[in-house]
């Protein structure tokens, strides 16, 4: 067997200073410092609204129904006193079109703000991390109790923090769930151990994964399975505005005395506290220029600048600033890429509002029957079809069934009643008035329309089959 010359990296650093990892570079568990300021406040009222807003709305009702759910038995989208069918899936796509540019837009703006104050994940995260420093104690308090052995106050705090988070994910999958299966109800079944087997699957399901990805992963998400991460920096211009450190104004960076002056030191304003981060939910140093783990929080903004105020620096040692600004020029908002995100954004919104307001709020479906033809009682060629209208109004409506202009009588109903969201199979016949043309195959098309509202109609094509000896 061949020997193996053992390979020893050899980095060369200034002896004079200690050679210290982040929390990202440790690779262990990272636990922030407890912090106040600006951005924290902002992503507190963010997070609180995205809560309000998720866990709130289940429980709305909307004329005596779940305000929003999405019953997929039933192939229908209530939103409030709108209801969408699989028909209306070109609205599905608009909307999640219209997000992507919303978020290039962002991307080109201000960075990944997006990821720091309105991602479902950073947001659970930062609860669940709520909840680790109410259980088991601040950063150092937390940090000493990872170190210390097993004891009886070990496995009480962990497992007091490890039933919050089981209580918050559960609470999270219900909820989520419950915008397919009425909540009330699955709330009552879940409780009264009566849950069906598929809900307390997909409820489980999704406890698990609210407990493994905002308990456990938390930034391991953001950094190797969120695909936003990988590909906005490429977005990002010299007028992006991202979180950066003033290295000018910051280096050298050493501790002093707060009446000292570090001009004469040879100094910067950086006391290398490290403070930035003790607080970074992604173990990083933003010292160390923009990173992929960075999300934009603006958590290390709000740490320097209270660090700054104690030492009676001026504000912005770290900062949300473009790479124009830092190198001493003037930060331009009105670019191309970003005007013509914001163009296409408002284009898009626009075509969006239209075609919702425009939608019929009837739909109808044919299908001719596969027998090709029959002869009724007067001689005339009659073909059977099948009509499908679906009430998507939340009233009850009368509609008219007709025929538009051509050699076709229609023989079966004319008005079906229907209640709100009300399928109804019609089932009529067609017969072929002679006209001489000679063709074994016409078209012909089929109008609902309301009756007290004329405006709403639909229209659907079909075919109608003849012998060419008629």
């Amino acid at each position: 067997m061949t020997d193996q010359i053992p390979v020893r990296i050899i980095e060369t650093v200034d002896a004079s200073k200690p050679i210290r990892l982040t929390p990202a570079q440790r690779g262990g568990p990272i636990h922030t410092r407890a912090f106040t300021g600006l951005f924290r406040t902002l992503r507190l009222l963010g997070a609180g609204a995205l809560f309000v807003l998720f866990f709130g709305t289940a429980w709305l009702d909307w004329n005596g129904r779940q305000a929003v759910l999405w019953n997929l038995g039933k192939r229908q989208f209530h939103v409030f006193g709108a209801t969408f069918w699989p028909q209306d899936f070109i609205l599905l796509s608009a909307i999640l079109i219209i997000a992507a540019f919303g978020l290039f837009f962002v991307t080109v703006l201000a960075g990944r703000v997006w990821c720091g104050y309105a991602c479902p994940q950073s947001t659970w995260t930062w609860a669940f991390m709520w909840a680790e420093k109410v259980t088991e104690g601040d950063r150092l308090q937390r940090i000493k109790l990872d170190a210390a052995p097993w004891s009886a106050g070990k496995l009480l705090r962990r497992s007091a923090k490890h039933l919050l988070w089981l209580a918050m994910s559960l609470f999270t999958a219900l909820t989520f769930v419950g915008y397919f299966t009425p909540i009330r109800a699955l709330t009552a079944d879940l409780f009264t151990l009566e849950i069906g087997l598929q809900a307390a699957f997909w409820v489980f399901f999704f406890a698990a994964a609210t407990y493994i990805n905002a308990g456990w992963l938390r930034e391991q998400v953001c950094l190797h399975m969120c695909p936003y991460s990988r590909f906005q920096s490429v977005m990002f211009d010299a007028d992006t505005l991202i979180v950066s450190y003033d290295v000018k104004r910051g280096e050298a960076r050493g501790p002093r005395r707060k009446d000292s002056d570090p001009t004469a030191q040879g100094l910067g304003d950086c006391i290398d506290c490290t403070m930035c981060v003790q607080v970074c939910p992604t173990g990083i140093d933003i010292r160390d220029g923009l990173q992929l783990d960075c999300i934009g929080c603006g958590a290390c903004i709000d740490a320097c600048d209270s660090v700054m105020d104690k030492m009676g620096y001026a504000r912005g040692l770290v900062r949300y600033t473009s790479e124009r600004a830092l190198e001493g020029g003037h930060t331009r908002l009105l670019r191309p890429q970003l005007v013509g995100y914001a163009a296409m954004l408002a284009l898009m919104i626009g075509g969006f509002v239209w075609a919702l307001q425009a939608r019929p709020l009837v739909s109808l479906d044919v299908t001719r029957d596969r027998t090709l033809y029959r002869e009724n009682s007067a001689g005339q060629i009659e073909n059977m079809y099948s009509l499908k209208v679906i009430n998507k109004t939340q009233q009850p409506r009368e509609y008219r069934l007709a025929l538009v202009d051509g050699p076709f009588e229609l023989h079966g109903p004319s008005h079906v009643k229907l209640a709100p969201g009300e399928i109804a199979d019609v089932p009529l016949s067609v017969a072929l008035v002679e006209d001489g043309t000679r063709v074994s195959q016409r078209e012909l098309r089929f109008t609902v329309s309301d009756v007290a509202e004329p405006a709403s109609r639909a229209s659907t094509p079909s075919t109608f089959v003849a012998p060419l000896n008629r």
